[in-house]
């Protein structure tokens, strides 16, 4: 399995199946300007409907997210022979395989990232977990990190390839169209939001030395200004990991991510952007644990 094989990594791919709509925080579900002159973009309730400009600014960016997901995605691939070991029939779980298991998922980290996870289903579905916030943060649209970020994600094997990937989707060019400059960082007066946190997961193909997990994740994506075009939104998605055990670890082969299953929204009154800032700086993340 690939970028470019037949679990949503093709060039024809959407944006509800594809390895790269929401990495980075760059999926732009909704786009919402100031209610008026001084607005802040986050002082009202969401209204029903958008206003013209809005939208011309939402197409802008999915135009563009499109173009970097279908250059992301050129090139070869490897086939994905799928292992049907123990575990891969894809059954409804049981409602105690849903519960948590109590087990501390690692005591080590390979820089940032957790690291050293448990050779098991339970192990696996924490690995997937936490390499679902790295895929999904801010620092991957950072060329100084995100090289980082891949080597301690995904298998040795396809760590050149996918880094020469996200290198070309995330150009200067990109960040620019989306407000950050070439190191991947806001405008002054600005704060860029990528923060993922995962609902819960489930094994849906599993043997000895290859597991498949899906995480069902939320998460908040945008810029916090008061000038800002793109205010910080929130939005949920599943992300599927193909896990390979590399010998002392679990790491990532390959993944695809589609949209929800999202909940209603309510009709709670949006932070203003310092709030979100300040709550961005302030409030650390997490191990994920099974």
């Amino acid at each position: 399995m690939s970028l470019g094989d037949d679990n949503g990594y093709g060039n024809d791919s959407g944006r509800t199946d594809d390895a790269y709509s929401t990495i980075g925080g760059t999926r732009q579900t909704r786009t919402r300007l100031p209610d008026g002159e001084g607005g802040d973009g986050y002082s009202a309730p969401r209204r029903p409907a958008r206003a013209s400009r809005s939208l011309v600014t939402m197409a802008g960016v999915v135009v563009l997210l499109i173009a970097a997901i279908a250059f992301a995605n050129m090139g070869g691939g490897r086939g994905g022979d799928k292992d049907n070991g123990p575990g891969s029939s894809g059954s409804k779980p049981e409602a105690a395989s849903t519960a948590a298991t109590g087990t501390k998922p690692v005591t080590g980290k390979n820089g940032t990232i957790p690291s050293g996870f448990a050779h098991d289903e339970q192990g696996a579905q924490s690995a997937a977990a936490n390499y679902a916030v790295a895929l999904v943060s801010a620092d991957i649209l950072k060329p100084a990190k995100r090289a980082e970020i891949v080597r301690q994600v995904f298998i040795p094997s396809r760590a050149d390839e996918l880094e020469t990937k996200f290198n070309r989707a995330y150009s200067k060019e990109f960040l620019d169209k989306i407000g950050l400059d070439e190191s991947g960082n806001a405008a002054t007066g600005m704060t860029y939001v990528s923060r993922t946190a995962p609902v819960g997961t489930k094994v849906t193909e599993s043997s000895g030395s290859s597991t498949t997990v899906d995480v069902w994740c939320t998460g908040v994506f945008g810029t916090a200004g008061v000038s800002s075009t793109n205010p910080v939104s929130n939005d949920w998605f599943t992300m599927t990991l193909k896990l390979q055990w590399d010998g002392s670890d679990w790491k990532v082969d390959s993944f695809s991510q589609k949209e929800g299953p999202a909940p209603v929204n309510t009709d709670r009154t949006a932070s203003n952007a310092d709030e979100i800032a300040k709550a961005v700086e302030e409030y650390g993340g997490f191990t994920y644990a099974r």
